[in-house]
């Protein structure tokens, strides 16, 4: 059964490789911002949060 958990690991391991090539690409200054937008949006306040609420809406 595919879980909270497991697909935020997925995610998880596919937003360090994102944030792995930002930072060889962006400039050292703008990098930190970028990193914070990302986990914002796939962290718990973002993605977590979206993912929890339609799955707990279909075990309905």
């Amino acid at each position: 059964m595919v879980t909270h958990d497991l697909i935020l690991q997925l995610v998880n391991a596919r937003v360090k490789k994102i944030l792995d090539l930002a930072e060889l690409s962006l400039p050292q200054d703008k990098f930190p911002i970028f990193r914070k937008l990302t986990l914002d949006e796939f962290g718990k306040s973002g993605l977590g949060k979206e993912l929890e609420r339609v799955l707990s809406s279909k075990e309905r």
